[in-house]
């Protein structure tokens, strides 16, 4: 078949391609692959809409394999790859010059590729459904390389299907020098024309072959002829077995090419056999699925319950690849299953590969599922480990402790020792979650200055990769804040116009709150700055979000609303306390009370009146008569209850009215009562202007384990530094802690009002 081909030296990457396979009577006028684009006998509207660019992604083992580019040679029909990319594919393999000059101690290099498939190596099963680099195959010439060119050219018309894909798997055992040369030959993309001719007559060997010759010469994963064999292999899904269809998964994981049409009718098939999976094939789907960055959540469950099936049979490591590939796929994994591989973990977690280890705490961080034992192991084996790990382990390591609220001083101190000398090898994002976690956690290091002075010198130094990804400078600033650590340079940078507009734009998240924690901190922490601030606009935006969010949260608590109720009954009213976020970039609210110079609680929530009850107030006291009963009813501390009805019967008001108007604090004297009685009558008639500056004011907060270290009573970053500044303020905290305030709901009403008393007016002395 004749071929014309056109030399284009493209000015952008671009890739534009047909998805459809080609049968043998079609013809193709040209193949440009300067531009990877076929032109055939086919009518152009037929499939129009099904043909898109491939998508641009990053091989996993290649830093520049996104600019290969394919050129050709205008003597023959031929396809010519870039010998620049094509000599980088080579070094991808294990035993290339570059992988031998890594030196192998250096504990920085991590293959990203190869680590996370060292499980293939656990069962002898798994070698029927992956591809394995190290497999020996017969070694082709330089010669008999050359004579098969030779002969495509020759007779190229002529040549069958299963002859085209057997000089495929020949020329691909050719030494891996001689592959950026093969690459390069027009031979060789006549070879590759020929094969997306006569697609449709492969038989599945054949295809998978091919495929696996594609992966050892290192084809550019954006090659449109790839797309011409997913679409070949989407047609035959229903033809092969789960363990050709695992191995064809595969072999597009070693290409680094992203096959979704292929994976949609794979998991199509697999919802109906799913239950014919063995243990290794499991594993591997699994591990699969996570490269792959997608699985239908149904699937995802059936899967649950084959690893429930299998839990005994499966190795720590195994686990760990479970773990990962559940993580990455965002898959969560159910409480249950998860504290079975928290004991499998368990077992023998001296020999457990740290590379395992991380995974299943990544899986732990996922589900917030909290394993004692795991992690009481984890404390007494990570401080060895952490200096031979790499950055990004030793930050996932970190991230977990903080998402898990587990502080662990040996743990956080060894990182805390390993990171300073090698904090260039962190990404922005490493350097983020690194003081996100030291703050989250509001611990200190022994070397505090000199771990947090190097980490802030490389966000200095990294300043270009936090332009590209903005939320990761605001979680290092937010991270430094719990610390009280306030760099004054890049906050000003941070709060800038610019920044802010660059924040909004470029990312995928949500930044307004987190613009508006560190805008609010900054202003009562730092009274000196002179730098950006967020606008007004923007304050005002993050107040209604982060107040709508916790009034929501708050108001879904029983326990937080009979604190409420139970301080209006003891205050006398919900004029005398206010729920609101005094510190609304905190994110949390607190109920406010103050307290004049006798320590009496002023009605300042003038809120919580409605405009007409004051009207009414002014033109009718309304009072309680201060009959012996009543007063030796209140001394002798009768219950609610007996004391209501007789108030009732004597006075005509409601109960609850009484409650709002005439509450008493426990303990008061008879003078206090009574002059608290006469004040409640004129409530309402003095003017703003006569009302008494308050003495102390009140911060009360209704607290839960969540916003404490696990196990124990240490505050988390965020609420230790809404505290601080609270005090800063002026603010006297008050904590009605969940270790006290929970068990009393079940206890009597007369002693929550005792217990509330005493937290209210001993901490204000």
């Amino acid at each position: 078949m004749a071929a014309t081909l056109k030399l284009l030296k493209p000015l952008e990457y671009r890739v534009f391609c047909s998805p459809f396979a080609y049968s043998a009577t079609q013809s193709v006028a040209y193949w440009n692959v300067g531009s990877c684009t076929w032109h055939r006998g086919q009518d152009p509207s037929e499939h129009s809409g099904l043909c898109q660019p491939a998508k641009k992604v990053g091989n996993i083992r290649s830093t520049s394999s996104s600019r290969r580019i394919l050129t050709t040679s205008s003597a023959l029909p031929s396809v010519e790859f870039s010998r620049a990319s094509a000599s980088k594919a080579s070094t991808l393999k294990p035993g290339s010059p570059r992988a031998k000059q890594i030196d192998e101690e250096d504990v920085e290099v991590f293959d990203s590729f190869e680590d996370p498939r060292v499980f293939l190596q656990l069962r002898p099963e798994y070698q029927r459904h992956s591809y394995n680099r190290s497999e020996p195959c017969p070694s082709l010439s330089v010669s008999e390389g050359k004579l098969i060119l030779h002969k495509v050219t020759v007779y190229q018309d002529n040549l069958q299907p299963q002859i085209i894909a057997d000089y495929f798997c020949k020329l691909s055992s050719m030494p891996a020098e001689q592959h950026p040369v093969l690459l390069s030959s027009a031979n060789f993309a006549v070879l590759c024309q020929l094969s997306v001719k006569n697609i449709q007559l492969f038989d599945i060997p054949d295809l998978i072959n091919i495929l696996k010759a594609f992966v050892i010469l290192g084809i550019p994963h954006s090659h449109s002829m790839l797309d011409v064999y997913e679409t070949r292999f989407c047609h035959k899904v229903w033809d092969m077995g789960l363990d050709q269809l695992l191995l064809v998964a595969d072999l597009w994981r070693c290409l680094g090419r992203r096959v979704p049409r292929f994976f949609k009718i794979f998991f199509s098939y697999l919802n109906l056999h799913w239950k014919d999976l063995s243990l290794s094939q499991l594993i591997h789907l699994i591990y699969i699925i996570g490269e792959s960055r997608q699985a239908p959540q149904d699937l995802m469950q059936k899967l649950e319950s084959l690893i429930l099936k299998y839990i005994d049979f499966i190795t720590s490591e195994e686990a760990g690849t479970i773990c990962l590939g559940f993580f990455k796929s965002s898959s969560s994994l159910s409480e249950f299953v998860v504290r079975k591989i928290g004991d499998l973990a368990c077992a023998d977690m001296q020999h457990l590969s740290s590379y395992a280890l991380v995974n299943i705490l990544k899986m732990f961080r996922f589900t917030h599922v909290d394993h004692v034992n795991f992690m009481k192991q984890f404390g007494q084996v990570a401080p060895q480990r952490i200096p031979s790990l790499g950055v990004q382990g030793v930050m996932h390591l970190t991230l977990a402790c903080s998402a898990l609220r587990i502080l662990d001083e040996g743990v956080m101190n060894a990182v805390a020792a390993s990171l300073p000398p090698r904090v260039a090898y962190c990404r922005s994002k490493d350097i983020a979650k690194f003081l996100w976690s030291f703050g989250t956690l509001n611990y200190k290091p022994p070397n505090a200055e000199e771990f947090y002075s190097s980490l802030i010198n490389e966000i200095h130094r990294k300043m270009p990769e936090f332009n590209r990804y903005p939320e990761h400078l605001l979680t290092c600033l937010l991270g430094l804040a719990f610390s009280e650590y306030f760099p004054i340079e890049l906050i000003n940078f941070a709060l800038s116009p610019g920044f802010i507009r660059l924040a909004q734009e470029r990312t995928k998240f949500e930044l307004t709150k987190e613009l508006y924690t560190l805008d609010g901190s900054v202003g009562i922490e730092c009274p000196d700055y002179r730098g950006n601030r967020l606008s007004s606009h923007l304050q005002q935006e993050g107040s209604e979000i982060l107040w709508n969010s916790a009034r929501k949260d708050m108001n879904s608590k029983p326990e937080f609303l009979e604190a409420l109720f139970l301080l209006e009954t003891m205050l006398g009213g919900p004029q005398y306390i206010k729920h609101h976020m005094i510190l609304p970039h905190t994110r949390s609210s607190d109920l406010e009370v103050q307290l004049d110079v006798n320590m009496k609680p002023l009605p300042f929530n003038r809120e919580a009146t409605p405009t007409e009850d004051i009207a009414k107030l002014r033109l009718k006291h309304v009072g309680v008569s201060l009959t012996d009963d009543l007063m030796n009813q209140l001394l002798k501390g009768k219950s609610r209850g007996h004391s209501q009805g007789q108030i009732e019967s004597k006075t005509g008001q409601q109960p609850m009215e009484l409650e709002k108007k005439a509450a008493i604090p426990l303990g008061a004297s008879l003078y206090n009562v009574a002059e608290r009685l006469r004040a409640m009558e004129t409530a309402g008639l003095c003017p703003p202007a006569c009302k008494q500056a308050p003495q102390v004011k009140l911060a009360i907060q209704l607290t839960n384990k969540n916003q404490y270290c696990y196990g124990s009573r240490d505050l988390l970053g965020l609420h230790n530094m809404k505290r601080r500044q609270l005090n800063r303020l002026g603010y006297r905290v008050v904590e009605l802690s969940h270790w006290e305030w929970l068990p009393l709901l079940k206890r009597t009403r007369l002693e929550k009002l005792a217990f509330l008393h005493e937290k209210v007016f001993t901490s204000a002395l």
